[in-house]
């Protein structure tokens, strides 16, 4: 970074744009774990209206599972409504490798899509040990995952 522009408008320690307002925000949440991820949704529904995203300007579309996540992400990628997407689910670690497979595939579809299109994915598929863990992070994680979605809308606006 030494031969960086000092007048960028994208800086280190600059303040986020959390502006919600005109935003058209896509969340995909798995259905598994459904208690799980509802609370989720709700925390994150909540925290964007927070931010200014009207209730018209969120779709929010639900699927079996956390493999699923990435597809229905790319259906609503492909049709260029959203500045950005918010992917909900929770996968809790079980006696077998299927949490690996699970967790490492759903991730890595998410980023694809993402950097595919161009679109900004903040990904809250959280990833525990027990279900305590994921209720411990699900208010938290849905608020985030708000947040991340406006910023990096509003960021990914400013750099183009």
């Amino acid at each position: 970074m030494q031969h960086a522009d000092k007048n960028s408008t994208v800086s280190a320690g600059a303040q986020a744009r959390l502006d919600g307002r005109n935003l058209r925000i896509g969340i995909v949440q798995a259905r598994f774990n459904a208690a799980l991820t509802d609370a989720l949704a709700s925390a994150c529904r909540s925290e964007l209206g927070a931010l200014g995203v009207t209730a018209e300007n969120i779709r929010h579309v639900t699927v079996p599972g956390a493999l699923e996540i990435p597809l229905a992400l790319f259906a609503l990628a492909e049709t260029d409504d959203f500045d950005a997407l918010i992917a909900l689910g929770c996968i809790v670690r079980g006696e077998t490798y299927h949490f690996e497979l699970v967790a490492n595939e759903s991730g890595a579809g998410v980023s694809r899509v993402s950097m595919d299109h161009e679109i900004p994915i903040a990904n809250a598929i959280l990833t525990v040990e027990t279900e305590a863990q994921a209720w411990a992070r699900a208010d938290e994680k849905g608020r985030d995952a708000a947040r991340v979605a406006v910023e990096m809308a509003n960021l990914m606006e400013d750099m183009s």
